[in-house]
């Protein structure tokens, strides 16, 4: 853990989900906060650990989580800092919500990196433009405090820092209805 930010300390449990777009850089970031100190756990992880993870969906090759029995059976760790690492984690009863976006130019370049089938590209990258998390967020009326980044014009480190710095502000944020209307909107930036 990065031990001279201010607001640091291991006093009070704290759960972050780490959610996105698949090739946001969710996992990325993960990693550097793991070498701050966090513990990371990935969705997918938590699924088969609580018999949640059901089988794999043809049209895409993943495994298909049932993300509302895992709510009803998981529970945040009762002590130490910790990271739920998946693009359904906002989903989860956590602490707070740190929500990575990105243009979808770059989206799009990492995750043909991946091989992913064209669909699942386009699928993915449709999900971003339209801002489908923050659809979510609003339509389940999830009030967990947020913090949106743009990971296309951020690198992992300074990332990093604005989660912690974000964790020693004590999650300072606006209710998700009141942070929508100035969330980050690719469409828009599209007809510019």
């Amino acid at each position: 853990m990065d031990q001279t930010r201010p607001g640091m300390s291991m006093a009070k449990p704290l759960t972050l989900a780490v959610s996105g777009t698949p090739g946001t850089g969710k996992s990325s970031l993960c990693e550097a906060l793991k070498d701050r100190g966090w513990t990371v756990s990935s969705v997918r992880e938590l699924a088969e650990q609580h018999r949640c993870l059901g089988e794999v969906d043809e049209t895409d090759g993943a495994n298909t989580v049932d993300i509302h029995r895992l709510g009803e059976v998981w529970s945040a760790p009762t002590e130490g800092l910790h990271l739920v690492d998946g693009h359904l984690a906002h989903l989860l009863d956590v602490d707070g919500i740190v929500l990575l976006r990105c243009h979808p130019s770059p989206l799009r370049q990492r995750l043909e990196l991946r091989d992913y089938p064209p669909i699942k590209v386009q699928n993915n990258v449709e999900w971003e433009m339209l801002a489908g998390h923050w659809s979510e967020i609003l339509e389940f009326e999830i009030q967990t405090p947020l913090i949106e980044l743009d990971s296309s014009v951020l690198e992992t480190g300074a990332l990093a820092d604005r989660v912690v710095d974000w964790v020693a502000s004590q999650l300072a944020s606006q209710p998700a209805a009141a942070q929508a209307p100035g969330a980050i909107d690719w469409l828009v930036e599209s007809l510019e």
